[in-house]
């Protein structure tokens, strides 16, 4: 896998996993964040090129700190190289 769909991928997860430990579905994610749900299952796929302005919605709809998401970014791409 190269480098970029290495983030992509751990992007991905990661959105996945604090969406999930937020018991919150993908429309529901989608709404606190003014974004469509098939935007957020997109992302969670891997499919969708995010932007910057866009996973700064999504982190603020998680109400988590940027520090904190790509710590867990960092962590599925180590995850990821194994």
């Amino acid at each position: 896998m190269n480098a970029n769909k290495k983030l992509v991928q751990a992007v991905a997860a990661t959105v996945r996993y604090f969406r999930k430990n937020s018991n919150l579905s993908q429309e529901e994610l989608a709404a606190k964040a003014d974004l469509d749900r098939t935007y957020i299952s997109g992302v969670e796929r891997g499919v969708r090129n995010i932007t910057l302005d866009s996973l700064e919605q999504i982190i603020n709809a998680l109400d988590i700190d940027i520090k904190t998401f790509f710590s867990k970014v960092t962590d599925a791409t180590n995850e990821l190289s194994d």
